[in-house]
């Protein structure tokens, strides 16, 4: 099983299989994984980008599941699930990869997700078709954005609402 592991966490890409358990949300993908059960709440946006990109994605073989799922982070220590980070899809053709991410409420402000992001990267740059990671915030998700600069990330980009972020591998 492809893993991430980090000072305090394990990144684990959820399969086609272990995706749809996730969108139960009933404690399957736990015991799937041998975790502690929580009370997962999944956000409308992250439940339409599972059911319309990941899903079709990791169903199909000549896709390579780890640049289009839901990565679970998981706290050791615990052995729970404390966050998720997605890959959305395969590198484009300048070697890009976009990343989104989301700490569960109760885990907020204990760093876990600027850990997790740097475990991503060091991951990033061990695969030779990815140059660059590029994200997006908006302009009012202080937490998020400050995420990307602990990690390297430059502002590349602007709009009304939004932020765009790019770090480069190379």
């Amino acid at each position: 099983m492809s893993m991430i592991q980090t000072e305090r966490l394990r990144l684990i890409p959820l399969t086609h299989d272990r995706l749809q358990k996730y969108l139960l949300a009933d404690h399957s993908l736990e015991d799937d994984l041998q975790l502690a059960h929580i009370d997962l709440v999944i956000a409308p946006e992250l439940k339409e980008a599972i059911e319309q990109v990941f899903l079709p994605n990791t169903a199909n073989p000549e896709k390579n599941y780890l640049f289009s799922t839901l990565w679970t982070i998981i706290l050791r220590s615990a052995n729970r699930m404390v966050a998720d980070l997605c890959i959305v899809d395969e590198p484009n053709e300048n070697g890009e990869i976009e990343i989104g991410y989301g700490t569960y409420a109760a885990e907020q402000g204990k760093g876990y997700m600027t850990e997790a992001v740097g475990g991503i990267i060091q991951w990033a740059k061990q695969q030779p078709s990815v140059k660059a990671i590029v994200a997006g915030t908006d302009k009012t998700n202080i937490a998020s954005y400050t995420i990307l600069q602990k990690n390297g990330f430059i502002r590349s980009g602007e709009t009304e609402t939004g932020f765009s972020w790019r770090l480069e591998l190379y």
